[in-house]
């Protein structure tokens, strides 16, 4: 709640002073018109852990944080409906929206005898300016009516706050909003209540059946702590029992409760009877936020039963398989009252246990473990690389530790880094050749290269059973490179994968490297390697300097230090000098499985190529000088990259980028420059395509939170599969892309952040007081046309538990990659602390309401801190979001279509092939958009938005049909195998139109399915013809007389067709398959909601047709 909303009396119907706080969800004040808060209180992001912008000016910069002295809260919470109804009998204003586009500011009550709603002023006579509680048929939240979605003025006013009331036999709305969403939750849930119970409300009345449940469930519990039976406990019993039933609840709150209420009774003694017990309690722990979720899904009896549970798993959680049985397990699990279990009801305190449990987390368990199919090369996953974390502190002056090395394998990283120089007495040392560990601290023994590779292979697959990587960087002389080979076999033993040879040479390789399923167990030497012509028993190899900018493309140009920018501090990197020249022993190298090298790798293949990727390669073609293997088995290769010429690669040839590393492993290291062992963004190069992005994981930080994100999802294994379109052999794709991926479905992530609990005080802050000021910071990452930031408002001074109820849209472009990061920060004048994150991949997200449990700056747990939110995904661009009807569904279909017209190559045969594909590419996007614009449309008229689920739109139906006595006004039939709705009597005009907005959606889905078949296969056909040009594209370029640019053009003008062919191919399967189940979906909820005919009570339910029906016509597609 705002600050304007904390504190402060009012006057309540005849004049008499009134606190603006009930006891128990939060009591907001209503304010004057001029104290309504405007669109700017909403600020753009100010500063998060990644993003700086010094320039931008602080909101409200004039006010310094406080420290408050007061022992009175400012703020109670509403724990039954009978606060929402006394709340609403004083009154507020709420904003009336017209259909003629005003606004009109005006006071709402609700009468003393529940029957009515008044308001004032009004040109109407005070009996006409009501609307009778009988009349709502009922309530909706956000902009959900016509008036909302069609009339300019409405779209500045927020959507949290915004509600209808729904009223009379032709479905009129009265619009409104109010000036908080808190408000808005207090009107919706005490109309929602009274709409449900006709009857009149007594205050004597014994509450509803949750409400009960939790007295008697709070009475056994502080009897079981009232030993002697007199009906009082010591107030230190009770702050313990209390925070024993509430984790979390932090012991100095509870204790400044109990001496308010001793203080407004003047109490002697600080016993506490039962009374107050529950009274503190159901202050203290009722979660305001779940309050009224739970009031909307149990129809305001305060508790669930195992139906009403099932809704709500089905409905907003997407767990479609929900049943009777895994809802009351859920009960038995979570209610803590005894009588809520025998009865399978799930109280307030049960539905917050579940909410917190992992259960409802954010990241889909089911990434906790390996979820993707490991059988394909290395080179097409990522994989968890750690950059010389055996050195615990800077780059220059740490000393070589084994606990880094632990660590790293821990934490699941697949490639190591050992530095090896020579030591005494013959033995090889862990280090790097400037950093000397006895010149650094004489009292710590060096640390030896054996010591280390004990632990790499006692470790090696503790947290992961798939290949590990040593990334070699000796500096040994031949002797002790002697002694290193001998340490590698000891150590590894069978582990120790050796490449196969025949005849002395690489030619008995693969031409691909094997899959992380097929070396299982083994570990994998990287490093440099004799080539294939050297026969004696040691020869020379280059050796780069692994510095700033890599060789001579960098060389001169001026360069800021990585991370650094806004320094200005300039760096001239230096002219190259010749490759130092390394005697490297044969038995060491042939333990080297694949051959590092630098960019003259990645340079000599564009040379030797006549085109850029998706052209194939020439056999045969020689190797570099720098490399022992040929161009058929570079994949045996590994290019290392300083950051600096990683990122100009990736801004200024990513399509090459990516098409190399599709058969070469490519590794980033952070700058030299880096002293500190600080981390570059590896999603700048994760988007490149390289697939070793190597950090210091011993340097926490935004870096490594995004790291560990993504790698979280294929259950932290240290290998995740790379996007599809960087694992074709022919596809675009553009690590600098600015607008859709082709062959990619853009989808539209929704997030709702709703309230944050138990928030800790930021580390190192304890002279600023109790009080912190929190908001959320909402970051997303990914390919450049998805990378975003928005943030909430900050809840002053609101202590550990703020309420936010804010919703952010974000369009997302290529899912694969994106990342979404929460950080919550405390908003303070000086600069704003840290107080916690969470950093998820898209893929990994479960939809619904969602626990989110934040970690500390190292990526610890911290207790019981979590933020409470609510996600949506949809495959239409506007989702989620009251537009204007047409004007966002037409731009996000003409940027759909951009990405899906084909190029011209310049080469005949192939243009007038891909022209025959353009009809059949329309028809999909036809197909599709009439597909979601009808279903679109149909939510729409149903009262919810975009993002709401079909069977949410068929609940939010079925009471408009319903009548007095016998079947409903329209039933479910099939017709010709689709479910359609039967007319039986007569509707009002507003229903007929729902019910055409049904059969309109019908239709469509029924268009698709029947066609989709038939344009996948001409769409396949025009695929299968290009791929047959694909060997002959050099040849057809020189036919045409293409040369250099233009040839290079070509190819990536077809590699582009192929890709937006295909992945028209694909969206058109996934959109059959989504239509099918649509359609069983809407059977099921028909089914669920008694909307079906009596004659077909024992016959097949329509949804085992449809799936029938759904199972032999996928057939084909």
């Amino acid at each position: 709640m705002s600050e304007r909303d904390c504190h402060g009396y009012e006057l309540c119907g005849e004049g008499v002073p009134r606190m603006a706080r009930r006891s128990g969800v939060l009591l907001p004040v209503a304010q004057d018109t001029d104290s309504v808060p405007t669109d700017a209180g909403k600020a753009t992001p100010r500063r998060s852990s990644i993003i700086k912008d010094p320039m931008a000016q602080k909101v409200g910069s004039g006010r310094k944080k406080t420290v408050s002295f007061s022992s009175m809260p400012s703020e109670k919470k509403v724990s039954s409906a009978a606060d929402c109804l006394a709340f609403m009998q004083c009154g507020c204003e709420l904003k009336k929206v017209r259909p003629n586009s005003r606004i009109y500011c005006r006071f709402y009550t609700l009468d003393p005898e529940l029957a009515c709603l008044r308001w004032e002023p009004s040109k109407k006579d005070g009996d006409r300016a009501r609307l009778d509680i009988s009349a709502i048929r009922e309530v909706r939240t956000g902009k959900s009516t016509d008036t909302f979605r069609h009339h300019g003025p409405a779209e500045q006013l927020p959507d949290e706050a915004a509600f209808s009331v729904i009223y009379g036999d032709e479905y009129q709305s009265l619009d409104l909003v109010a000036l908080s969403p808190d408000v808005a939750n207090i009107w919706v849930t005490g109309l929602r209540y009274m709409v449900s119970h006709p009857a009149p409300y007594c205050e004597t009345d014994d509450g509803s059946s949750g409400s009960r449940m939790r007295r008697d469930w709070l009475a056994t519990e502080f009897a079981l702590v009232d030993q002697d039976g007199y009906g009082v406990v010591p107030e230190d019993t009770a702050v313990a029992t209390i925070c024993r039933l509430c984790p979390g609840t932090k012991e100095k709150k509870v204790r400044l409760r109990f001496k308010e209420i001793q203080r407004s009774k003047e109490k002697l003694t600080s016993h506490v009877t039962l009374e107050e017990f529950q009274e503190a309690y159901c202050e203290l722990c009722t979660r305001p936020d779940v309050y009224f979720l739970l009031v909307q899904l149990s129809k305001d009896r305060e508790c669930l039963d195992a139906q009403d549970l099932r809704l709500f798993l089905e409905s907003e959680q997407g767990l479609s398989l929900a049943t009777s049985e895994g809802c009351l397990s859920i009960v038995q699990r979570f209610e803590p009252s005894a009588q809520g279990r025998e009865k399978g009801l799930l109280g307030l305190d049960g539905f917050i246990r579940y909410l917190q449990s992992p259960e409802c987390s954010l990241f889909d368990p089911e990434h906790q473990h390996v979820c993707q199919d490991m059988s394909f090369p290395l080179t097409h996953y990522y994989i968890s690389t750690s950059y010389r974390s055996y050195l615990l502190e800077d780059q220059v002056h740490g000393r070589a530790e084994l606990r880094g090395l632990l660590h790293a394998l821990q934490v699941g990283c697949r490639c190591l880094e050992l530095g090896v120089t020579d030591g005494p007495d013959g033995e090889p040392l862990l280090g790097v050749e400037h950093n000397c560990q006895s010149a650094q601290d004489p009292g710590a023994p060096p640390v030896t290269i054996y010591s280390a590779l004990e632990v790499v292979n006692k470790y090696a697959f503790f947290s992961s059973p798939y290949p590990l990587l040593l990334y070699l960087c000796q500096h040994c002389s031949p002797p002790q490179q002697q002694v290193l080979a001998q340490h590698l076999r000891r150590a590894f033993g069978s582990r120790l994968y050796i490449p196969a040879t025949q005849n002395g040479t690489l030619s008995g390789r693969g031409t691909q490297l094997p899959s992380p399923e097929e070396l299982k167990g083994k570990v994998l030497i990287v490093g440099k390697k004799l080539p294939p012509e050297e026969e004696g028993s040691e020869g020379e190899v280059s050796e780069e300097e692994e510095e700033i900018g890599g060789r001579g493309s960098l060389a001169g140009r001026r360069m800021t230090i990585p991370g650094e920018e806004e320094l200005g501090v300039v760096l001239v990197v230096p002219p190259p000098s010749q490759p130092c020249q390394l005697r490297l022993r044969r038995e060491l190298s042939e333990l080297v499985a694949v051959a590092r090298s630098s960019s003259r790798v990645f340079y000599h293949q564009r040379a030797t190529q006549s085109s850029p990727p998706g052209t194939p390669l020439t056999p045969g073609t020689p190797g570099t000088p720098c490399s022992p293997f040929s161009q058929d088995t570079s994949c045996w290769m590994l290019c290392s990259l300083g950051e600096g010429e990683a990122g100009r690669l990736a801004s200024e040839t990513p399509e090459e980028l990516v098409g190399f590393t599709k058969r070469t492993l490519t590794r980033v290291r952070p700058s030299s420059v880096r002293l500190d062992s600080s981390n570059p963004n590896p999603q700048e190069y994760w988007k490149g395509g390289c697939q070793l992005v190597a950090l210091n994981q011993q340097t926490p930080g935004a870096m490594l939170d995004l790291h560990r994100a993504r790698f979280a999802a294929n259950g932290g294994c240290g290998f995740v599969l790379r996007p599809a379109v960087m694992r074709e052999e022919v596809s675009y794709f553009s690590a600098n892309t600015q607008d859709c991926v082709p062959g990619v479905p853009p989808l539209t992530l929704r997030v709702k952040v709703i309230s944050a609990h138990s928030l800790p005080k930021p580390q190192g802050a304890g002279a600023k007081g109790e009080v912190i000021d929190p908001y959320v910071v909402l970051e997303l990452h990914g390919v450049p046309a998805d990378c975003a930031e928005q943030r909430t408002r900050t809840a002053a001074q609101n202590q550990d538990d703020p309420l936010f109820d804010e919703t952010f849209e974000f369009q997302v472009n290529l899912p694969e990659l994106a990342l979404l990061r929460f950080v919550v920060l405390d908003d303070d004048y000086i600069g704003d602390d840290f107080i916690g994150q969470y950093s998820v991949a898209l893929e990994c997200l479960q939809p619904g309401y969602r626990t989110v449990p934040l970690l500390g700056l190292a990526g610890e747990p911290l207790p019981h801190a979590s933020l409470f939110v609510h996600v949506a995904l949809t495959n239409r661009r506007g989702g989620g979001k009251a537009h204007r009807r047409g004007l966002s569904v037409r731009r996000g279909s003409r940027r759909s279509r951009d990405c899906v017209t084909l190029r011209g190559t310049g080469i005949k045969v192939l243009d007038d092939t891909f022209r025959s594909a353009a009809t059949p590419l329309r028809e999909v996007a036809d197909l599709r958009e009439n597909v979601q614009n009808a279903t679109v449309s149909f939510k729409e008229q149903c009262g919810l938005p975009p993002v709401a689920n079909l069977k949410q739109c068929i609940q939010s139906l079925a009471p408009r049909l319903q009548t007095v006595d016998g079947p409903p006004a329209a039933c479910l039939v099939l017709r010709e195998g689709y479910p359609c709705l039967e007319v039986l009597s007569s509707l009002p005009d507003t229903t007929r139109k729902l019910l055409t907005a049904y059969d309109t959606m019908v239709s469509a889905h029924r268009q698709l399915i029947e066609n989709a078949d038939a344009v996948h296969e001409r769409i396949a056909q025009v695929q299968t013809e290009g791929m047959d040009f694909h060997e002959d594209l050099p040849r057809l370029g020189e036919k045409e007389g293409l040369k250099g640019r233009k040839q290079s053009k070509a190819v990536e003008s077809f590699a582009w067709n192929i890709t937006v062919l295909k992945g028209q191919c694909d969206l058109l399967r996934g959109a059959k398959m989504e239509a099918l189940d649509a359609l069983r979906q809407l059977a099921l909820a028909c089914e669920a909601c008694g909307l079906t005919a009596p004659s077909n009570v024992h016959s097949i339910s329509a949804a085992q047709q449809l799936a029938n029906r759904g199972a032999q016509g996928n057939g084909r597609i």
